[in-house]
């Protein structure tokens, strides 16, 4: 499963989007270190089900009417101070948390109500687009500090007449998350000596802030959006190198809780929802300001920041593997009963593996189940294909 941090000073809004996102009931409150040990919960990104294409939907308990919701892990942890990468605040137990995460949520008071602490100030006393490049630099210092400490061994691997420094430093860098391939790549895109008794400290922040950007890229969501002064969240994209997603937490959560009791009709993602229940003034009034908000930002902005990160920014793709081709369901005539998150690129193998390592060590070859036809083992996969793999494993 996907794995998505929620990055940020204290304070930011990070606990309101994990409960929005995740409906677990985690601590939320305005003051530093609202969290400390590591919140770990399941939320979802979105994406079209093929049932659509069907006469009836495929009733799974993750797709509402066409509506598909694909699991991905969201983690929570204790938020950064300047100085975090040194061990200030909680610094070296959130960064230490970030080592498996695939992609970075980094939550940005937009409102300019905290500072640089997180604590709270006046709104729009405080510069947000300090924020974006703080976290980007705790995150890139956090590396250079694990390559420093450790590089005396690349050193001493050097003495040796079969060292390669791609293998050293996959070795070093594995414990950041980083593979072969990243490392693999970062070295061709720097200019660095052969020797690695050359290198200097500038050298060596270089490598890790081109593995950060590698293996850790970043959305920013300019959280209480809603309230944040005209002209922040522009300035938040024009000082951001990646995608920002205007965002209120709070409202997310709002209607998340509402649709619960059902008194309003909405599924995360949407743009809008409707009332259905019986509401004081107040929080209709509360609602309504919601709507206006989802309405000049395109909805809430916790599920496309979701979304952001996983099909845009690392350019993930779903697949729906079947065992029927026909009616595309499985042996239990479950219609598309499951749906995984490939990278774009690829194969029907993939999937296979994906499914089971059996599975793909028993592939075969594949049909897609739109077309009723036999695709190659080196066929690339779409989002939203539905693929029945034959394999000799059952």
């Amino acid at each position: 499963m996907l794995s998505i941090a929620l990055a940020g000073k204290p304070n930011a809004g990070k606990s309101t989007f994990y409960k929005a996102a995740t409906m677990a009931d985690v601590d939320v409150g305005n003051y530093p270190f609202t969290t400390i040990d590591p919140n770990r919960g399941v939320s979802h990104v979105r994406t079209d089900c093929p049932c659509l294409e069907r006469e009836e939907r495929c009733g799974d308990e993750h797709c509402n009417d066409g509506k598909r919701y694909v699991p991905v892990e969201l983690l929570d942890v204790a938020g950064l101070v300047p100085g975090a990468h040194e061990g200030r605040g909680l610094g070296n137990q959130f960064l230490d948390a970030l080592t498996n995460a695939d992609v970075i949520l980094n939550v940005v008071d937009a409102s300019g109500g905290t500072n640089e602490e997180g604590e709270p100030v006046e709104i729009g006393s405080y510069d947000p687009t300090r924020d974006v490049e703080f976290i980007e630099e705790e995150m890139d210092l956090w590396i250079a500090g694990i390559v420093e400490r450790n590089w005396e061994t690349v050193v001493r691997q050097s003495r040796s007449p079969d060292f390669d420094i791609d293998d050293a430093l996959t070795e070093m860098l594995t414990g950041v998350g980083a593979t072969e391939y990243d490392v693999a790549k970062v070295l061709r895109s720097l200019e660095y000596p052969t020797d690695p008794q050359q290198w200097d400290r500038e050298a060596k922040e270089a490598l890790a802030r081109e593995i950060r950007a590698e293996t850790k890229p970043i959305v920013v969501v300019a959280n209480k959006a809603d309230i944040a002064p005209e002209g922040n969240v522009d300035a938040l994209r024009d000082a951001a190198d990646g995608p920002v997603v205007p965002c209120t937490a709070e409202g997310e959560l709002a209607l998340r809780q509402a649709a619960k009791r059902g008194v309003v009709e909405y599924d995360p993602g949407d743009a809008d929802f409707t009332i259905t229940g019986d509401l004081n003034d107040a929080q209709e009034k509360g609602l309504e300001r919601i709507r206006g908000v989802m309405a000049e930002f395109g909805g809430t902005g916790v599920q496309q920041a979701t979304n952001e990160a996983v099909y845009d920014l690392l350019d993930h793709i779903t697949a729906f593997p079947v065992q029927n081709e026909a009616k595309w369901t499985d042996g239990q005539e479950n219609m598309l009963p499951d749906a995984f998150l490939l990278p774009r690129g690829s194969t029907p193998k993939d999937l296979a593996y994906a499914v089971h390592s059996d599975i793909g060590d028993g592939y075969l070859h594949a049909v897609d189940a739109r077309a009723n036809r036999r695709v190659g083992e080196d066929h690339e996969l779409d989002e939203g294909d539905v693929i029945k793999i034959v394999s000799t494993a059952k």
